[in-house]
């Protein structure tokens, strides 16, 4: 037999009062209905709480022994229950998101603007990573939410997508190719490329877009987009990158020219846990984030 709220309600008016029809008043309940409770929770516990008597009502020294517990135990429960409701009434509390640094440069700050004008209480913490650290992150518990391309492997993860994002080819602004409008293989194979680690998504999908028989003549490999995009401002060559990139290519000074190949075309997206369900505040983002970049 369990223990309720109730009960313990009941237990601690009783031993504050002298008879049990002063705490029956103040529970406002009949003295019958109040017995009855008091003697459930006595079951329960396995004996005696009380020695009654026609005038009055003591705790026995069980009860004596239960009775700041039960203060305890009662005020902790209040307190949590005032706190998940205040963080249903005023938004409080904390959202981890995690994003690969592109996304955090370009589009992540206009959708947290939005997102604190609304959830002003909750305190954000916010991970900028390579997008393999990004997957593990959420996948680990880390980050409630993670803005990425979509994952080839996604066990454990639900994946949104919100966009469609195409490559393009970052060079100098006085680079021979910056005069032509759209690249393709046949422009690029003879340049010297900056390009992503192997251990990297960008490289892989590079390397499985590559056409058979070309071969890259890479001067240069890095883990960071932002520092392909430095290296590629000090005249180490071109690179292939992904169009998300972008902001953080022209803020450097560089020139970003579509890239014809149709194989390097990834969604970006949010991933989260399947194993467990959103707070209110990463739902509220990840819905905005559909409404405003689907």
């Amino acid at each position: 037999m369990s223990v309720s709220y109730k009960q313990i309600v009941a237990f601690i008016q009783v031993a504050k009062s002298a008879t049990f029809a002063e705490a029956a008043d103040h529970l406002h309940i009949t003295q019958p209905a109040l017995s009855v409770t008091i003697k459930k929770l006595e079951q329960a516990l396995g004996g005696a709480l009380f020695v009654r008597t026609t005038r009055t009502v003591e705790l026995t020294p069980e009860g004596k022994h239960f009775f700041d517990d039960a203060k305890a135990l009662l005020s902790h429960w209040d307190t949590a229950v005032l706190d998940i409701k205040n963080r249903f009434a005023l938004r409080r509390g904390t959202l981890s998101v995690a994003s690969m640094p592109a996304f955090a440069e370009s589009y992540l700050p206009e959708l947290l603007r939005r997102f604190n004008s609304i959830y002003q209480n909750v305190f954000l913490r916010i991970r900028d990573e390579v997008m393999e650290e990004v997957i593990d992150s959420v996948l680990a518990g880390k980050s409630e939410l993670g803005f990425v391309f979509e994952p080839e492997r996604k066990e454990g993860l639900i994946f949104t997508p919100l966009f469609e994002n195409r490559f393009v080819v970052v060079m100098s602004t006085n680079h021979r190719l910056a005069q032509i409008g759209e690249l393709d293989w046949q422009n690029v194979r003879d340049e010297a490329h900056v390009i992503m680690h192997k251990e990297t998504s960008v490289r892989t999908w590079i390397d499985e877009a590559l056409p058979a028989g070309l071969q890259l003549n890479i001067v240069a490999e890095t883990s960071q987009l932002g520092t392909v995009g430095q290296l590629v401002a000090k005249s180490f060559g071109i690179a292939i990158v992904p169009e998300l990139c972008r902001y953080q290519m022209e803020q450097k000074g560089l020139v970003c020219k579509p890239f014809n190949e149709p194989k390097l075309h990834r969604a970006v997206g949010i991933i989260h846990s399947s194993r467990k369900p959103l707070s209110m505040p990463a739902r509220f983002l990840l819905e905005d984030s559909k409404n405003r970049l689907s």
